[in-house]
């Protein structure tokens, strides 16, 4: 009887092991690398997947899926060091002059100093919707996991399951909202010293060159989008508990932390870019 308990402990031991492999080396089945001539890498049998950024060029990848609604996970470790005029952008995108979009952008800085995290919506092809904030943590020591839920009623942006913004479906103030054009994941590194770090005063410093963001663990817990049509449908909903998710009650109380303390930039409150009044969309959010 014994060996029959320590045989079958070991066959279901391998049996989680090639299942915990299987599950981790998914980067290679879930996106594919894009351009950068080499400077983009999965490594580490597609646990791991790295973008790099020289004087030459930066780099970036795609989803294989393109989705309609969903929550994408994914987890970072930023550039190290001096990142001053990099930007990794990580988002959803569709395609096409009045395309749909929804942003992370972390825009680098110089050594000591925090990232920015650069948050915007597209509908329509129209975004101008941003907020900007200041991390709790040193993004670039660790990979932290950065996340978009986006259904039909609101899209929030989480980092490490602390909600940092909502932003609700403005449709009923007459504003149009991402529900209609299937989008794909997205992430880029690449060299915005025109503008990203303190307005383009801060220039790359190419001598630390090259810079490297981390990426792994991705995950989409989503609609996948094929053929025109929806993995989702209507009478298929009990796994997707995301369609309808909203923020309880104790991640109101996160989200108002987040802003309270970390928030250095909202649209709605810019009253010197907006003279003649806020856009509708501000009164919901």
């Amino acid at each position: 009887m014994g060996f029959s308990v320590n045989s079958n402990a070991i066959v279901f031991c391998l049996l989680l092991s090639i299942f915990v492999s299987s599950s981790l080396a998914n980067l290679y089945n879930d996106v594919d690398i894009t351009w950068g001539d080499g400077r983009a890498r999965i490594i580490n049998n597609g646990e791991l997947l790295t973008l790099s950024l020289d004087k030459t060029s930066g780099s970036g990848f795609q989803s294989k899926n393109e989705f309609l609604f969903g929550k994408i996970d994914m987890q970072l470790k930023l550039v190290q060091g001096n990142s001053a005029g990099t930007v990794t952008a990580y988002y959803l995108s569709s395609q096409g002059p009045t395309h749909d979009e929804i942003d992370f952008e972390f825009l680098g800085n110089l050594s000591g100093d925090p990232y920015i995290v650069h948050t915007n919506v597209f509908s329509q092809g129209k975004g101008g919707r941003e907020q900007q904030f200041y991390l709790w943590f040193d993004p670039t020591a660790d990979f932290h996991t950065y996340s978009i839920l986006w259904n039909p009623q609101r899209i929030i942006f989480s980092v490490d399951g602390t909600p940092i913004r909502e932003y609700k479906n403005p449709e009923s103030v007459g504003v149009s909202y991402p529900k209609n054009q299937p989008m794909k994941l997205y992430s880029s590194l690449w060299n915005a010293d025109d503008w990203a770090t303190r307005g383009g005063l801060i220039k790359t410093d190419w001598t630390k060159a090259p810079f490297t963001a981390s990426y792994r663990n991705f995950n989409a817990n989503a609609c996948i989008w094929s053929s025109g049509k929806s993995s989702c449908d209507s009478n298929n909903t009990s796994n997707n508990s995301w369609l309808n998710q909203q923020l309880d009650g104790t991640s109101q109380q996160r989200l108002q932390w987040v802003r309270k303390n970390y928030m250095i930039y909202n649209y709605c409150t810019d009253a010197k870019r907006f003279p003649q009044g806020f856009p509708p969309e501000c009164a919901l959010q």
